[in-house]
């Protein structure tokens, strides 16, 4: 369980640090209109919000201390 939780932890740090200073972003596709077999889409890039990243790094923070720190 020790190592499990610095694992995530890890892996919690790199992803909210990528989102926070990467400028991570999520590539959506939006139908404007459908008349019979015709489509008309768009593509958008939306960016993943900022305290997402936060977030992750905070927690990630916490599991990996929480894995150091454990005695099991």
């Amino acid at each position: 369980m020790r190592a499990g939780l610095i694992v995530v932890g890890a892996i919690l740090l790199i992803a909210g640090i990528w989102i926070t200073f990467g400028g991570a972003s999520i590539k959506t596709t939006e139908t404007d209109a459908k008349i019979g077999p015709i489509k008309i889409q768009h593509d958008e890039d939306r960016a993943i919000p900022e305290w997402a990243g936060i977030a992750g790094i905070v927690v990630g923070g916490l599991f990996a201390v929480g894995g150091f720190v454990s005695k099991k």
